[in-house]
C-alpha cells in the first residue's frame, strides 16, 4: 500500500544510499544527519554522522575494546546475520565482512562463522602491528576454532583454539572456555558444544589459555579453581556459587593481562546483592602473560565494563566501599590505589575507551528506561567535561541477551567514532565525525 509515510521512508533511504555512495575522499562531504533523523525522530545527533551499513541484513561490530579498523581508516570490519530477537542456535551462521568506506560503502565478504553471540560477536578484529590480517572464531566439525586471514590476499589458515584477546605484537592471544560462558550468561559464549563441566562449580581443567597464534598451541595457564581458591573476604560463600571467566584484555605493553572472575548462586535470592551488575558476583584480576603474579585489582565485587589507560593503569566502573558506584582509576599494583573519574559527568555505567594519548574517553550509557535513548559522548579528562555526541533510539524489543549496546569504537587516529544502533532498520553501523571536537 502506498502512503506518505511509505514514500516519505523511501526517499530517506535514497538519501541514504547516494550519500554514503558519493565514493569521495571524506565519507563525511555529505553527512546523514538529516535523513538518519527523518527516518528516526527520536535519535538526537550533535555531530556530524554516516550510516555505513543497510538492509539487506543486520549488521553490527559488537565489543568496544576491538580494532575495528585497518591503520588507514579505510576498511571497517563487521558482521551480518538475517534475523534478530532471538539466541544463535547451533548452526546459525553469520557473515564475515568490511566495508569499503572509499567505494560506496561497499560491503566485502571476507567468509563466515557459527560461533558467535550477540554482545561479542565471534571476537573479529584487525591484528595489532598488521595492515591486512584479521581474524574470528568459528565452529569447524564440533569443534571452535580460530580463522586468520590476509584480506588482501583472502589466504587463510585455521588454527585448533579460539582467541579472545591478543598480544599488542600479534603473536599470541588469551582465551578463555567459550563453552562456559554460553552455559552461565548467554549472549556471550557461544552454542552447539555444551560444557563438559556444566555440574563442576570451579573446574580444574577450564579457565584461561595463552594461544600461540603462529603454531595454535594453547597452555592452560589459570584455571577457574585456582580463582575460587584465592580468598574473598567480601563474599566468604562464594565457593558454593558456580564460576566462569570473562572479558579478558591484555595491556598496551603486553606484560600483563585482565580477566573478570565471575560467579552466580544456584539460589538466584543470593544473587540479588548484584542485581545492578548482571545479577552475579566479580572480581577484577590481572596477571602476568604466563598466568602468574596473580593480583586482585578490584576485590569489591562489582566490576563491570574496563579499559587499560596504560600498561599499569585500569578505568572501570564497580562499586567502592563507602563510595557507591562510578568510574575509578585502578593502579595494577599489589598496594591499593584507587581514583575516582567523572564522579558528575559519568553517573552510570557505559563501555568506556581512551581515545589515543588518554585526553579523551570515549563512553555510552545503556538505553534510559523512559525515553530509550543511548547516549555516546566524550569525557574530557583534564577539565571534567561531557561532550554529547549521539543520543540513539532503541526500540524496547532490543533489550536482554539481543539488546543492541553501542560499544562505541573510534579509529586507531582517534577522529572518527563507529557505533551499533538498531534505530534504523534494525541493527547497523553508524560513523560519528569528531575531528572538531578534539583537534
Amino acid at each position: 500500500m502506498i502512503t506518505k509515510k511509505n514514500i516519505i521512508k523511501a526517499l530517506v533511504v535514497i538519501c541514504v544510499v547516494s550519500s554514503c555512495s558519493s565514493g569521495g575522499k571524506d565519507l563525511f562531504d555529505k553527512p546523514d544527519n538529516e535523513a538518519i533523523t527523518q527516518a528516526d525522530p527520536f535519535t538526537r545527533l550533535y555531530v556530524p554522522a554516516k550510516r555505513i551499513t543497510a538492509k539487506p541484513g543486520y549488521h553490527w561490530f559488537a565489543y568496544y575494546d576491538k580494532i575495528q579498523c585497518d591503520p588507514s581508516g579505510r576498511y571497517v570490519l563487521g558482521m551480518q546475520t538475517s534475523f534478530e530477537h532471538r539466541s544463535p542456535q547451533q548452526g546459525d551462521m553469520i557473515e564475515i565482512g568490511m566495508i569499503d568506506l572509499q567505494d560506496h560503502c561497499r560491503w566485502i565478504r571476507l567468509g563466515e562463522s557459527r560461533a558467535w553471540g550477540w554482545q561479542q560477536g565471534c571476537q573479529l578484529q584487525f591484528i595489532p602491528g598488521t595492515t591486512n590480517r584479521v581474524l574470528w572464531n568459528d565452529m569447524e566439525e564440533g569443534q571452535f576454532v580460530c580463522h586468520i586471514m590476509n584480506m588482501e590476499t583472502r589466504e587463510k589458515r585455521t588454527i585448533p583454539w579460539t582467541v579472545y584477546a591478543l598480544s599488542p605484537d600479534g603473536k599470541w592471544a588469551v582465551t578463555t572456555d567459550y563453552r562456559r560462558i554460553n552455559d552461565t550468561r548467554p549472549g556471550y559464549g557461544y552454542a552447539g558444544v555444551p560444557d563438559p563441566n556444566s555440574n563442576v562449580l570451579a573446574p580444574e581443567n577450564s579457565g584461561i589459555w595463552r594461544v600461540d597464534l603462529e603454531t595454535g598451541e594453547a597452555q592452560l595457564i589459570i584455571s577457574l579453581a585456582q580463582a575460587a581458591a584465592v580468598e574473598n573476604p567480601y563474599e566468604k560463600e562464594f565457593t558454593e556459587a558456580k564460576h566462569w571467566f570473562n572479558h579478558l584484555l591484555v595491556n598496551p605493553d603486553g606484560t600483563r593481562f585482565i580477566f573478570l572472575h565471575r560467579w552466580r548462586y544456584p539460589d538466584e535470592a543470593r544473587n540479588k546483592p548484584y542485581e545492578d551488575v548482571g545479577g552475579f558476583g566479580t572480581r577484577m584480576f590481572t596477571a602476568s602473560t604466563e598466568g602468574t603474579d596473580l593480583r586482585v585489582i578490584d576485590p569489591y565485587n562489582y566490576t563491570s565494563h574496563f579499559i587499560w589507560r596504560d600498561p599499569s593503569h585500569i578505568l572501570a566502573w564497580t562499586r567502592i566501599p563507602e563510595r557507591g558506584f562510578g568510574f575509578f582509576l585502578f593502579e595494577d599494583s599489589s598496594v591499593e590505589n584507587i581514583q575516582q573519574i567523572g564522579a558528575d559527568a559519568m553517573p552510570v555505567n557505559g563501555h568506556c575507551t581512551y581515545l589515543p594519548g588518554n585526553e579523551w574517553i570515549l563512553n555510552d550509557t545503556y538505553p534510559d528506561k523512559t525515553t530509550h535513548l543511548q547516549s555516546v559522548y566524550l569525557y574530557h579528562v583534564p577539565t571534567g567535561r561531557r561532550v554529547p555526541l549521539a543520543d540513539f533510539y532503541s526500540p524496547p524489543e532490543y533489550e536482554g541477551e539481543w539488546r543492541c549496546d553501542t560499544h562505541p569504537r573510534s579509529t586507531l587516529d582517534g577522529n572518527f567514532v563507529i557505533v551499533d544502533s538498531p534505530n534504523w532498520d534494525g541493527r547497523q553501523m553508524y560513523m560519528l565525525d569528531i575531528r572538531e571536537l578534539i583537534k
